[in-house]
């Protein structure tokens, strides 16, 4: 398992047993990994958007904090949000996190996410020049989650 990865369950683990809003000391749960500070900034910046559906506060000083918090909404508004986040380009990698950041929030069952990533995957685009692969996937993705507005 990579190290981002590993750091993004951890911080949704303490998300889950602090009803949706974890603080964290980033030297210390670098310390507590085993990764440097910027592995967490990476991580936050990278997976808990306000695009996925978190609010992020960070405080510095001796005492600072970074605090994420989940934003509650309905499984509808949340679809939208992405709609709305996704804008005209969307590569493979960013994909991949919004799909398993819906299914860790239960929005789509396993089997939606694995149909939505080969239709998201760079397999999909073989046929299509570089330069029109992550519009098309932004177009796919966005059409996907309207479809599933209506079920």
């Amino acid at each position: 398992m990579r190290m981002s990865d590993l750091v993004a369950r951890y911080i949704n683990e303490m998300l889950e047993e602090q009803d949706g809003e974890a603080e964290i000391r980033r030297n210390e749960l670098a310390t507590t990994l085993g990764c440097v500070p910027s592995q967490i900034n990476y991580v936050i910046t990278s997976r808990f958007t306000p695009e996925q559906g978190y609010i992020v506060e960070s405080r510095r000083g001796g005492g600072g904090y970074i605090r994420i918090t989940r934003i509650h909404t309905t499984r509808g508004e949340a679809i939208m949000h992405i709609v709305n986040s996704v804008g005209n380009s969307l590569d493979k990698a960013t994909a991949e996190i919004m799909l398993n950041n819906m299914l860790g929030r239960e929005m789509i069952d396993r089997k939606t996410a694995r149909l939505m990533a080969a239709a998201l995957g760079e397999r999909a685009y073989l046929d299509v020049p570089q330069q029109y692969r992550d519009h098309i996937r932004a177009t796919v993705f966005k059409n996907m989650l309207l479809t599933l507005l209506d079920g």
